[in-house]
């Protein structure tokens, strides 16, 4: 497993009031992601756990695409990943601030 921290600077916090949300499952090459609020509101912090090692550069330009799209400040960002492909792990990270701009 390699294990690394990306952190961003958003334009704006994430919408919303829910304190988390998952999205995902850890199986057969896709990955699970946990979404939780913290106090920097404009700061974004992914902690990524992968399977697939020497892949840093390729996480670092989805998770910064994110950001630019969505503007997820205030997020601390876990990934569990075991192999999903980079559409994958944007549509995870899409769907997981959706989530958390839902109402409760």
């Amino acid at each position: 497993m390699e294990k690394f921290t990306i952190q961003a600077q958003a334009k704006e916090p994430l919408g919303g009031e829910r304190s988390e949300a998952v999205t995902g499952v850890v199986a057969s090459g896709n990955l699970e992601i946990l979404f939780e609020r913290n106090k920097d509101s404009l700061v974004v912090t992914v902690e990524v756990m992968t399977a697939s090692h020497g892949y840093k550069p390729v996480w670092d330009a989805v998770i910064r695409d994110f950001v630019e799209r969505v503007s997820p400040g205030g997020m601390h960002i876990s990934i569990h990943d075991n192999g999903a492909r980079p559409d994958t792990v944007l549509l995870r990270l899409m769907q997981g601030a959706r989530l958390m701009e839902a109402q409760s």
